[in-house]
Parts: structure tokens; sequence; C-alpha cells
């Protein structure tokens, strides 16, 4: 070895571990109202210090502050913590029931949902969404049967996706979904493409993508930024930073050098960061994105500033890598509970209607859960095995034909 130091390496390591007390005071939030919003063709490199700042509307008391606060009616807001209440009773139905055995896997939002509901309000049906496996907030809150995706999950015979998905990937075109895949990173070049293709043939429709903090490692993740940037692509860039990827924390994909919107500075893109548990903020911010690509001024990247309460799947336990109590702690709050309390204190909403609604969400759930277990569940109903062969090719060819007799389907 030469005379001078020896190297070492440097391995990031989680705040706090299982059986310590959670530690959030490294954490430092911009005040409700006090991140300043640009207009939507001020130049890239004039806001990259938003990249570093978090766009806050509700203060702690619930009141909407400052440039970014949107100007929603009170319908709309409704509305919105509506879409929420109910998406976190389906996903409570759906964990009970994976753990009952009538399905293999499921992957909770639970407190994410403001991230794709307050989304699903910004973006037109038209559009076309590329989500990971916690946005089901998209569909719950453009109205997707749940019924429908209930059977998705089940994989019974009424699946829409016929049984070629794992559960919770769901698909749907008419509501801009694209087909999740679980192979992830993949969605972003896909949404980047799609938006490229619909700015060439001169279309009016706009893209969006949600990857986590870790998948943000990928190189699929990069390539994505690197055509977005050259070619202008009409695409909103969410990364969901819930604090944890599977099991490993988001220090692992970079988090403790820098934030995860800085990431899209260096590919000359604004970079937004948002509070993700603030419905308002999280509206606003993709509102803003929205326009400024329908505008013909190219790609936004937005990192959601959030944590994921619940385990990473039905296949995780967080306690063996997290302190138990640390998402009852977060600093950030509840995305329902916030905009609870934000129409409460406009006299919007009170404790008796969120009673009721909570009631009417877990009911409507109930519902779907009746009608689509009677049609089977795990392992009692399946589509039939002639579907192997459709929405191969066009026109089948004669391998397909001789396969299909031999199956004798």
């Amino acid at each position: 070895m030469s005379s001078s130091n020896a190297l070492s390496l440097h391995i990031p390591e989680p705040r706090r571990r299982p059986g310590e007390a959670p530690d959030f005071s490294g954490l430092s939030f911009s005040g409700a109202g006090e991140v300043d919003r640009p207009t939507v063709d001020a130049p890239a490199e004039t806001m990259r210090d938003m990249a570093f700042q978090l766009i806050r509307v509700l203060d702690d008391q619930g009141t909407a502050r400052g440039p970014w606060a949107p100007d929603l009616d009170p319908d709309s807001r409704i509305d919105g913590l509506k879409a929420m209440i109910l998406t976190r009773a389906f996903d409570e139905r759906m964990y009970r029931a994976q753990r009952q055995g009538k399905t293999s896997f499921y992957m909770k939002c639970t407190g994410e949902e403001a991230i794709a509901c307050a989304q699903a309000r910004v973006l037109r049906r038209e559009d076309m969404g590329f989500p990971t496996y916690r946005q089901q907030g998209l569909l719950i809150a453009r109205g997707y049967p749940l019924v429908d995706m209930m059977n998705q999950i089940y994989s019974n015979a009424a699946d829409p996706i016929k049984g070629r998905q794992l559960p919770i990937m769901y698909s749907s075109r008419d509501y801009g979904f694209f087909s999740i895949s679980g192979n992830l990173g993949t969605q972003a070049p896909q949404a980047v493409g799609f938006a490229m293709a619909s700015a060439y043939s001169g279309d009016d429709r706009i893209a969006s993508v949600w990857i986590g903090d870790g998948a943000t490692a990928e190189g699929d993740f990069h390539e994505a930024l690197t055509f977005a940037s050259a070619y202008r692509a009409p695409v909103i860039v969410n990364i969901v930073n819930n604090q944890w990827a599977i099991s490993s924390f988001a220090g692992l994909a970079g988090a403790q050098n820098t934030t995860f919107a800085a990431r899209g500075l260096g590919y000359g893109l604004p970079a937004l960061r948002v509070d993700g548990n603030d419905y308002l903020a999280v509206h606003a911010v993709t509102a803003w994105a929205a326009a400024r690509a329908r505008a013909n001024l190219g790609a936004t990247v937005i990192e959601h500033f959030t944590y994921r309460a619940a385990q990473h799947s039905t296949s995780d336990d967080p306690s063996r890598y997290r302190p138990g109590d640390e998402a009852a702690l977060w600093p950030l709050g509840d995305p329902i509970l916030r905009l609870k309390t934000h129409l409460v204190v406009e006299g919007l909403w009170s404790e008796a209607d969120h009673v009721k609604a909570e009631a009417e969400a877990q009911e409507k759930v109930r519902e779907a859960a009746r009608e689509a277990e009677a049609i089977g569940v795990l392992g009692q109903s399946c589509v039939s095995s002639s579907t192997l062969f459709e929405d191969v090719f066009k026109t089948p060819d004669w391998r397909l034909k001789r396969q299909r007799r031999e199956l004798g389907v």
C-alpha cells in the first residue's frame, strides 16, 4: 500500500432501525405558501432552486396558503376527499382478502392516496398514465368499476386482463391507465415514447409516469429523461419518494446526497418538489406541469415527498427494517386527515359528514366484493383456456390454430 490514507467505502444507513425511536429531526420543509410559483413558460434554469424546496399549500391548521393554492370549488375538494377515502377502504378490504387466501398478493397505497387521486382530477381521461403499483387511486378517482379491479385481483373468470397479469397490475386504455409492469422502471421510457409519438403526430394527449424513489437508480429512468429533454416530450415524470423501496431505504438510491427532484436538473428540465400528503399542493403542481406540457414547453419532473405507511406488499414485514411506529410520526401527516381538516376549517365538512363518507365507501367496497366473489376468488374460477390464443396476432397463423386444436378449445 502507498503511504497515503486508506480509502473507505460509505455504506448508507437508515436513521433508525427496528426497536429504536423514529427520528425525522434531519428533515426540513418550506412553510405552507412560502415557495414561489413561476409562470408556466418560465425557463427551467430560472427555477433550479425549486428542486430543493418543498411546495406546500395546507398549513398545520388546514388553511390553504400561498401562490400554489388551487382555485378549486367546494365540490371538487369534497370529491377529492371522498376519492381518497374510497381508495383506502378498497385497500383495507383487499388486504384482508389476501390474508384470507382469496388472492395471492396485494399492495396498499396507505399514506400516498393524495398523489394519485389529485392527479387523476387534473389529467384528462384521454391522456395516458404509466403507473407503478401504488396508483390505484387513478382508477378509483375516475370511477373505474371496483368490481373489475377485484376480478383482476382474484384472477377469476371475469378478469378484464384474462389472467395475464399479477394481482393489482391493472390495465385500462379507456381510463388512461397503461398496463403495469412488474419490471420496474420500464414505464418511464414507455411514457416518454408515448408523449413523443403524440407530439409527432399532432395529437393533443400528454403522458404522465410514476416511478418510485428506488427505481430512479435504474438506467430506464435516466434514458427516459434524456429523450424527454432532447425532444421536449409532453410528459410529466412523477417520482414518488415514499422513503422506502421494498425493504431498502431511499438512501441507497441517493437520497442522502440530494433530492430526487434534482435529478431533473442535469437534463435541463424543470424540477419541483411537492408535499405528497397535501392534496391541494399535488393538484396545483400537476396542473402547472400539465399546462406546460400542453403548451409544447416539454417535460417536468415532480418529486412527491411522502411516506409508505403500510408494508411494501403483503409479502413484506416492515417491522424487520424500520421502527414500528415510524409511520404514525411522519411529520407531514395523513393526506386524508389533512384535507378533511381543511374542509372543516372552510365550513364545508363536518365530523358527521366524514363518518358518513367512510361508511358509504365501505359499503360500496363490500357490494363490489360480493359481486366479484360470487364469480370466484383465486383458485375457484378462471378465464377459459381458449383465451390463451386471443390477442396474440390480428390474424391467427397456422401454429396457433394447430395448438388450439391440440388443446381442444
